[in-house]
């Protein structure tokens, strides 16, 4: 399971001094944006999350994107309104109920490969909850929101002004950040 496997990483990197286990954030964008959401929907432990052109619901994900052909025929047990449980259950979505992470979404407004009502889904199941969450909307842009320097510069700017809003600030000179 993709989770266990990348907590096990998170383990590991505070067990050799990677990490500090009271500063951890998670990123990720497509799939790792997919990712994210899911891995704040089943643990607290990360200060602060950005996902980026995440899917957050794979039955409007699959009758809405550019790629729902090949995945329906080759990632599901067949079309959603057969295999509802299916797809709900692979949902980041399904787990909003569970998120504590202030979390941040990025996504490209002319996105057709994780469209830009994923990322809209999620951001107000967040405020429906009182998460704090920012979504960020990228103009004029498709999947690849990092293309131009200016749009990587932003995605960057943005995601580090979040985690530093959420990152624990260390009381004593010489700890890890």
């Amino acid at each position: 399971d993709d989770f266990a496997d990348h907590m096990s990483a998170v383990d590991w990197a505070i067990e050799q001094g990677f990490a500090d286990k009271d500063n951890l954030l998670i990123a990720g964008g497509s799939a790792g944006g997919i990712a994210t959401a899911y891995a704040i929907g089943l643990t607290n432990r990360f200060n602060a999350a950005m996902a980026a052109k995440p899917v957050i619901n794979w039955v409007s994900k699959v009758l809405t994107a550019d790629s729902y052909i090949g995945q329906i025929a080759n990632q599901f047990p067949g079309p959603p309104w057969e295999e509802l449980e299916h797809y709900w259950e692979r949902s980041p979505l399904s787990l909003v109920g569970n998120v504590e992470t202030p979390t941040m979404l990025i996504t490209g407004e002319q996105d057709y490969r994780t469209p830009i009502s994923e990322t809209e889904q999620f951001y107000q199941a967040l405020q429906l909850r009182g998460i704090p969450s920012v979504m960020v909307r990228i103009p004029d842009t498709n999947h690849g929101i990092a293309s131009r320097p200016s749009r990587l510069n932003a995605k960057t700017d943005y995601t580090l002004a979040w985690f530093e809003k959420y990152r624990v600030q260390q009381e004593e000179e010489g700890q890890a950040p």
